[in-house]
């Protein structure tokens, strides 16, 4: 059993492993962790849903590569991420700013729950609402199938 849990626990947390090469570390820490930091926010071109540090593809690690030639260069970690966005647009953030701009994308969840709350909240009020009483003839329908269930 405990194998099978191990196999499990395994397969779990193995996507989890870095795409990062190790000729691609830089030699000093304080700089390779601010590398780490910011290919984790930019986004694959060509895998579209992973950060350059997760992905395989030879543009990412063109990207990472870069990162690391400006980190080295003595650009900060904005000016890498402002050269990206300049070089490749917006899309290259995972998390894109919040502007102008974005404004729809960042308020559209919002938007669509206000809505489908409205959506709801009218439903419900148009939603004729069952009388509790029950009138002469439904009472007498009501009573006639239960006498027929206490029969069968």
């Amino acid at each position: 059993m405990r194998f099978v849990l191990a196999i499990i626990a395994a397969l779990l947390f193995s996507g989890s492993v870095f795409a990062v090469q190790p000729d691609e570390v830089l030699k000093d820490p304080a700089l390779e962790k601010r590398a780490r930091e910011i290919s984790a926010g930019l986004r694959c071109l060509v895998c579209q849903n992973q950060s350059i540090d997760d992905s395989d593809a030879q543009l990412a690690k063109d990207l990472r590569l870069l990162v690391r030639e400006r980190l080295v260069a003595g650009d900060t970690d904005a000016q890498v991420r402002d050269f990206l966005v300049q070089r490749y647009g917006e899309f290259v953030l995972l998390k894109p700013t919040f502007g102008t701009h974005t404004l729809l994308l960042w308020l559209t969840p919002a938007l669509v729950l206000i809505l489908g709350g409205i959506g709801a909240y009218a439903a419900m009020k148009r939603r004729p609402r069952p009388s509790a009483a029950l009138d002469a003839e439904e009472r007498k329908a009501l009573e006639d199938l239960l006498r027929r269930d206490q029969d069968a």
